[in-house]
């Protein structure tokens, strides 16, 4: 059967006129299927949406995934990209064989890159060394030190992973395979940005660290049971989790927490480790002070161009709607570059700009955030307009305090120096920051710019580290 579907979705009639000239799909072969328990891991429940499923990839499928990936990109870089649940339980064999298959279909001018997510507890050396030979690029989920990790990221037994998620980065690292860090932010560790970031810096030794929030929305119906945990059974059933609902999980990042830790964890990184540490969000916001195209979808003005592939070739608009409403068909029915070319995907991806509020199109960083992704888009405007990203407050304050040095970093690349040149720019400021304020007399206006005299806002004597105001 599969392989009749797989015949009749090889018949492309050609490539779309409003296909988009790349895209990206992030491959499932095990769907939610994972050997951890992690209560925030809300695709845990989209078991649900395969109930009688063994949750394994089959060759067919992978077949049809490399060959249409390869044949829809309109230049010679491909991604082949595979998370889950936890894709390696698949077995090394799987990933051979994708290889295998991405070498057989790829043109000579090819670029093939392989990107692969794990919680890293099954990784030995032998996945190392494909890895390495292969050229993947690893992305390892770790959410900081012991107990921030271990707070919500347990196995199905509920015991901690922070060491066997360490040993997978030490064996990568001794085996020279490349991996970033994939820090998910939550109750547990948002307020200690300094704290997480020192620890992947310092004591990982990681030199590429994506941060990313949880915010696990819920109805009244579903907040308790969402609460537990999504890998939590006892009440029977899991709810199928969906993009619904203006709660929010007590695991879930607030705004304000979001924005104090990326602005924290910024204010370290841009005096001391530009060139050396990269933060994704930090690159992306570079991006758009460069006006160059966004690094990251969920700050392009559209979307629809990255999308999530079922275990059994089912293709939905993206990994955050993997639910029934986003399902756009299936590639071995349909060819991938068609459904990705849809007028339902296309409409999916343009709605990210159409339903902007009023008070983000007049937002003066709008230009970096454009509303971010529409799946955080569930609260009110402070007008009473719906359609607010749950995470406004917290990158509007990150935005507007990384403005300055965004546009110092932006002057540099322009002028083709490095960014990096900013920690020197900053520290002779701040030298000469340090001597206005130790000249300062109590009448003189303040160093800080404040308008204020010295001893109405600093006090005396003067402290560049204090903002109270003396009594």
């Amino acid at each position: 059967m599969d392989a009749e579907r797989h015949e009749t979705a090889s018949q492309s009639v050609g490539r779309p006129a409003n296909a988009p000239p790349y895209f990206h799909v992030l491959a499932k072969p095990t769907g939610a299927l994972c050997n951890l328990d992690c209560k925030y891991c809300f695709f845990l429940s989209k078991e649900a949406l395969y109930p009688h499923s063994c949750f394994r990839m089959s060759d067919e499928t992978l077949e049809a995934y490399i060959r249409q990936m390869i044949a829809g990109q309109s230049g010679p870089e491909v991604s082949l990209a595979f998370q889950g649940g936890e894709p390696t339980l698949m077995g090394l064999d799987f990933v051979r064989r994708a290889v295998s298959l991405a070498q057989k279909y790829a043109p000579p001018n090819a670029r093939i890159e392989y990107a692969l997510q794990t919680n890293g507890t099954l990784l030995d050396e032998a996945w190392c060394d494909f890895f390495r030979e292969h050229n993947f690029l690893i992305g390892l989920s770790l959410d900081g030190p012991r107990a921030m990790h271990d707070a919500y990221r347990v196995d199905k037994g509920g015991a901690p992973t922070f060491a066997r998620v360490m040993a997978a980065a030490r064996l990568m690292q001794a085996r020279q395979v490349e991996f970033n860090i994939l820090c998910t932010v939550h109750a547990a560790n948002a307020p200690y940005p300094l704290e997480v970031y020192r620890f992947f810096r310092d004591e990982v030794g990681a030199q590429f660290i994506q941060f990313i929030p949880i915010v696990e929305r819920a109805t009244a119906e579903t907040l308790s049971i969402a609460n537990e945990g999504w890998g939590d059974r006892r009440h029977g059933s899991r709810p199928l989790y969906r993009q619904a609902g203006s709660l929010v999980t007590e695991r879930s990042v607030t705004a304000e927490q979001w924005g104090r830790f990326l602005i924290a964890i910024f204010d370290e990184w841009v005096r001391r480790d530009v060139g050396t540490i990269f933060v994704q969000m930090f690159d992306a916001a570079l991006a758009s002070w460069v006006g160059a195209a966004p690094a990251l979808c969920i700050f392009a003005e559209t979307c629809g161009n990255a999308l999530a592939l079922e275990h059994n070739g089912d293709l939905y608009a993206c990994d955050h709607y993997v639910e029934p409403d986003y399902f756009l068909g299936n590639i071995l029915d349909t060819p991938l570059i068609e459904l990705v070319a849809s007028p339902k995907q296309r409409a999916f991806g343009a709605d990210k700009r159409a339903a902007l509020p009023r008070y983000c199109l007049e937002c003066p960083v709008r230009f970096a955030c454009h509303g971010e992704c529409p799946r955080n888009r569930f609260i009110l405007t402070p007008d009473g307009e719906p359609g607010l990203n749950y995470l406004c407050a917290g990158y509007k304050a990150f935005f507007t305090h990384v403005d300055r040095p965004m546009r110092i970093m932006a002057d540099l690349l322009r002028r083709r120096r490095p960014p990096a040149e900013i920690m020197q720019i900053l520290a002779a400021e701040e030298a000469q920051m340090r001597t206005a304020f130790a000249r300062a007399g109590r009448n003189d206006p303040c160093p800080c710019g404040s308008g204020k005299k010295f001893k109405q806002c600093h006090g005396w004597p003067g402290a560049i580290t204090s903002d109270r105001p003396a009594s």
